[in-house]
Parts: structure tokens; C-alpha cells; sequence
């Protein structure tokens, strides 16, 4: 339940942000991406600290869960890391994914421009460059499969 408060403040906050930052007239996109960041980033930090400081006693608990000392399964309120773990496995993915089908992509276009016979092995580099992608979600699934 918590994180889905903590999602939905992290969206409010954002679009929030971007309209106040749009009404004082600050149209620039690089500060207004750091400010989206710091602000995602403040969420993420009160997301991982809040479960850590509200009950640290069930942290021990769920750590000797894992570890084998007592018989009761694990706590599934306590799985937050591995749900900021697949987050940043989907994400990172996905932006590095990104960068590499944008340089990819003009490079082809490009060779395309130039000898329009070659559109099929510019397809092939972009399709490797789109599989980092596809990496991060199979990573991200291996990790909710260990999650309980």
C-alpha cells in the first residue's frame, strides 16, 4: 500500500512540478529534467528509508526469515529493494536502449540515404540495439520470480 502512495505523490509531484515550473516561465528542459529527477529521487529515497526507520525490528525479523533462523516465510511488505532492483534493471535497460537506437537509427538512415539496397542490415543494428531492452525486462522477471 505504501508504495503505491509513494507512486502516486512521485507522478503528482512531477506533473506538479512541470506546471509550476511552466507557469513562472521556465521553459528550459534541462533544468526542468533535474528538478524532475531530484524530486523522483527524493521519493525513492523516503521509499527505500521509510519501511528501514518506521519498523526495524521487522527488518531483523525478515532478515532471519532469510536467513534460515526461524521456520516463517518472508515477509512480502519487506520485498521494497527487490522492487527498486526491478525498477532500476527495467529502466536503465530501457534508457540505455534508447540511447543506442537513436545513434543506431540516424546511422542508418543515413546508409539508407545513401544505398537504399542496405535497409536490411541497418534493420539487424537496430534490432541488437533494441534487445538491451529486452535484457533489462527478462533480468527484471528473474527477480520477481525470487520475490515472494
Amino acid at each position: 500500500m505504501f508504495g503505491l502512495l509513494l507512486s502516486a505523490s512521485a507522478v503528482t509531484c512531477t506533473v506538479g512540478l512541470g506546471v509550476l515550473m511552466r507557469k513562472r516561465g521556465f521553459l528550459g528542459s534541462k533544468g526542468m529534467f533535474v528538478g524532475i529527477v531530484a524530486v523522483s529521487l527524493l521519493l525513492l529515497a523516503a521509499g527505500a528509508l521509510f519501511p528501514i526507520l518506521a519498523a526495524p525490528d521487522a527488518a531483523a525479523a525478515a532478515a532471519a526469515n532469510e536467513a534460515g533462523l526461524t521456520g516463517a516465510p518472508a515477509d512480502p511488505a519487506n520485498n521494497g529493494l527487490g522492487f527498486i532492483g526491478m525498477a532500476l534493471a527495467t529502466g536503465l535497460a530501457c534508457i540505455g536502449a534508447g540511447i543506442a537506437v537513436g545513434s543506431v537509427g540516424s546511422a542508418a538512415l543515413g546508409l539508407v540515404g545513401e544505398q537504399p539496397g542496405a535497409i536490411g542490415t541497418t534493420l539487424i543494428y537496430v534490432g541488437l540495439a533494441e534487445g538491451v531492452a529486452i535484457y533489462g525486462i527478462v533480468i527484471s522477471i528473474i527477480i520477481f520470480s525470487k520475490l515472494a
